[in-house]
């Protein structure tokens, strides 16, 4: 699972807002162009900013290998026809584009979430959105970071205990079901657990948050998210 890691990294130095930037500007152009050569150039410029927060590759494509097997089946479904010719390449070749830009985004999302703090997530998203709206987006963000690792340790505890009384040996729709309905329960469960928690901490809806500002290497970041953001129109 990817999450913060402290280090020296130029992506670690920048503001999270820079970071947003650059990260929705790539999106956007990422979506808009199809071409063999703009995927090269976006394929040069997402690993250059996975160099930036030195993110493992190997690592971040284990964390995304369900998706990946999502984007991996999606252009054979695609290619297939329900009559003659029975494949299409053409919109095989299309849909395999498409995979390898969602794929993209996905890794510079990994280095976006290498490199910032949950806290300084919610910072960035509360003083760019004002009012409530932002501050419930802020407190979406922050709690989605911190409890999804616990839901996804939690089904490998389930698993490895099917697994210890021979759960392997059912069948793939017990077991499924089985960690379904014990997934939800554990979910239930943490969820009051972390209402209970929010109660007794007197959560307020607007904390004193981590200070940010903007540094000399956050203008380049920011003039860099700008260029791609006006690359979608071209």
């Amino acid at each position: 699972m990817l999450t913060y890691e402290p280090d020296e990294t130029i992506a670690h130095r920048l503001d999270p807002r820079s970071k947003l930037a650059v990260q929705m500007g790539f999106a956007a152009t990422a979506l808009a162009h199809t071409s063999p050569r703009a995927l090269l150039a976006l394929s040069v410029v997402a690993a250059l900013l996975l160099a930036a927060a030195r993110v493992p590759l190997w690592r971040t494509l284990v964390a995304y290998r369900f998706a990946l097997v999502i984007l991996a089946i999606a252009p054979i479904v695609a290619a297939v026809t329900l009559g003659a010719p029975w494949i299409d390449v053409g919109d095989g070749l299309a849909s395999a584009r498409a995979s390898y830009r969602v794929l993209l985004v996905l890794l510079v999302s990994a280095a976006y979430v290498r490199s910032t703090p949950v806290r300084h997530s919610r910072a960035a998203i509360q003083r760019t959105i004002p009012g409530k709206p932002g501050q419930l987006l802020g407190i979406g963000v922050a709690l989605v970071f911190r409890f999804l690792p616990v839901l996804r340790a939690d089904l490998r505890t389930i698993q490895d205990a099917m697994a210890a009384r021979l759960g392997t040996e059912r069948s793939a729709v017990e077991r499924a079901s089985t960690i379904g309905v014990l997934g939800l329960e554990r979910a239930f469960d943490r969820a009051d657990r972390l209402s209970l928690a929010l109660q007794a901490r007197c959560f307020a809806w607007n904390p004193t948050l981590p200070a940010l500002s903007f540094g000399r290497l956050d203008y380049p970041a920011i003039a860099i998210a700008i260029v791609l953001a006006l690359s979608a129109f071209l």
